[in-house]
This record gives structure tokens, C-alpha cells and sequence, in this order.
């Protein structure tokens, strides 16, 4: 592992290694489901920044440790633990989180291996990816509306220009789940293979990307996020400055209630 991507061998919540020229990094909480914690988002934006600067780097791969991708926010936590977000904390200026930007600015192609739930966050972690592949045991699903919130920079910036306004909408209305089969035919991920064949797949499909002129490569993607997407900065602080808003209300505190009591929620629109 090069000298840059060296610190990320320290990290708890996030495994990184290098095959070749490819980064693999993984979302390593697997007793939670890969949901993310603050120490998680913390690292994740480390480790995506590090593989972005590693000249070593031409491909980087995000995945989860069996058995999810990555569940979302550790809901626990971070919407209703000590540190949870509340109206008064709430900065003046609210900005996209950092992990979030990290992999929009990612200059290396991304590559998400879906290999199990990808929901909430995870979904928008997938989203940020500019190939996806899916394991047959794959789900996502835009959750934000169960939790009163709405979605972070992924579901509006990227959602809408991969499988059309329309779909984007019904996606981020209902918070359903779908699974892989669907997220095929809607066009969310470009393969879906058998989950042993995921990995694989995934590094293979990399390591041809990473076998070609990297600073050409670069420019690929610099044109694909000009020409494909809005300003992410933009939408991104509009989103969060959103979530910061919904925070304050009753439908987001019963919608984090109902869900660590585990009962179906009461919303009253205020």
C-alpha cells in the first residue's frame, strides 16, 4: 500500500487495500449492517480523499462486508444518541457532509459492489458511484421519507439522470425497497451477478479501467459529472439545509421512534 494510503490501516470502520491499481474499500460494520456511525462517515471521507490523491490509484471500488452494503445512517446514533443533531446545534451555514463530497469528488472512476442492503445512506453511497454492479442478493431503497427527512446530495443530484425524474419521484415519495431485478430494469445498476461472482466482477471491471491512460480517464469523468449533473455543491447544501429544517419536526422524531421501537409510525404533518 502507498505511503498516502498508508493511514487508512488504522481505521475500525472501514477496511482499504490495493489490488494493482485498483483501491478497494469496504464498509467494515458488519454487525450493524455497515449502518454508519460518525466515526464511519469520518473515515469514509479519509479513505475516499487518500485513494483520490494516490497517484497509485486509478480505479477505486466501495463495497460492505456481508451481509449489506451499507444500511444507512446507525439511526441510533445519529438521530437519536447524545450527539444527535438537534435545533440548536444546527450550523447557520449547513453544508453537504464531507463523506458525500469526498466520493461526488472523488477524480477517480467509482465503481459501488452492491452486495447486499443498500438503503437510506446507502443507497446515496451507491449512487455516488459512477458504474454500479449488484450482487442477485442486492436491495435499495430511498428511505428518508420514513424518518420524515429527505434525501442527502445523491437522491436529488445523481437519482433523477439514472433512472429518469419520474421514477426518481416515485423512488423518493414511497421509500420503497426493491431488489435487484428491479434496480436492473430501472436502470439503477448496470449488472447484476451471482453474490460470489460480485467481487470479482467488480475488481475485474476495474482493473481494465485502471489499465488505461489514467489522466485521459480522469477527463472522462470530469466531462461525465459536467455534462450528466447539476452543481452538487449547490443542491447538496440545499438538501442538508433541508434535512436540518425536518429535523426540528414531530414526523421526524415519531419516524426515528417507531423505528428503535420497532412499531408502524403516526405522522400528523407537523
Amino acid at each position: 500500500m502507498s505511503a498516502i494510503l498508508e493511514e487508512t490501516r488504522a481505521f475500525e470502520c472501514i477496511a482499504v487495500r490495493r489490488e494493482g491499481h485498483v483501491a478497494v474499500v469496504t464498509l467494515n460494520r458488519p454487525h450493524r449492517r455497515n449502518a454508519l456511525n460518525y466515526q464511519a462517515y469520518d473515515e469514509l471521507e479519509a479513505s475516499l480523499r487518500a485513494a483520490s490523491a494516490d497517484p497509485e490509484v486509478r480505479c477505486v471500488v466501495v463495497t460492505g462486508a456481508d451481509p449489506a452494503f451499507c444500511s444507512g445512517d446507525d439511526v441510533g446514533e445519529i438521530m437519536a444518541g447524545p450527539k444527535a443533531v438537534s435545533a440548536s446545534a444546527a450550523p447557520r451555514e449547513p453544508t453537504p457532509t464531507p463523506a458525500a463530497m469526498a466520493a461526488l469528488e472523488c477524480a477517480k472512476p467509482m465503481i459501488a459492489a452492491v452486495n447486499g442492503a443498500a438503503v437510506g445512506w446507502g443507497m446515496e453511497l451507491a449512487l455516488f458511484a459512477d458504474i454500479r454492479i449488484a450482487s442477485e442478493k442486492a436491495k435499495f431503497g430511498e428511505l428518508f421519507v420514513k424518518r420524515g427527512l429527505v434525501c442527502d446530495v445523491g437522491g436529488f443530484y445523481r437519482l433523477p439522470s439514472v433512472v429518469g425524474p419520474a421514477k426518481a419521484a416515485e423512488l423518493l415519495f414511497t421509500g420503497d425497497i426493491f431488489d435487484a431485478a428491479e434496480a436492473l430494469r430501472i436502470g439503477l445498476v448496470g449488472e447484476v451477478t451471482a453474490h460470489d461472482q460480485l467481487m470479482p466482477r467488480a475488481v475485474e471491471l476495474a482493473g481494465r479501467i485502471a489499465a488505461n491512460p489514467p489522466l485521459a480517464v480522469q477527463a472522462l469523468k470530469a466531462g461525465l459529472q459536467r455534462t450528466a449533473y447539476g452543481d452538487a455543491r449547490e443542491i447538496g447544501t440545499w438538501a442538508i439545509a433541508e434535512i436540518r429544517r425536518l429535523m426540528k419536526t414531530e414526523d421526524h422524531k415519531e419516524g426515528v421512534a417507531s423505528f428503535l421501537e420497532k412499531r408502524e409510525p403516526v405522522f400528523k404533518g407537523r
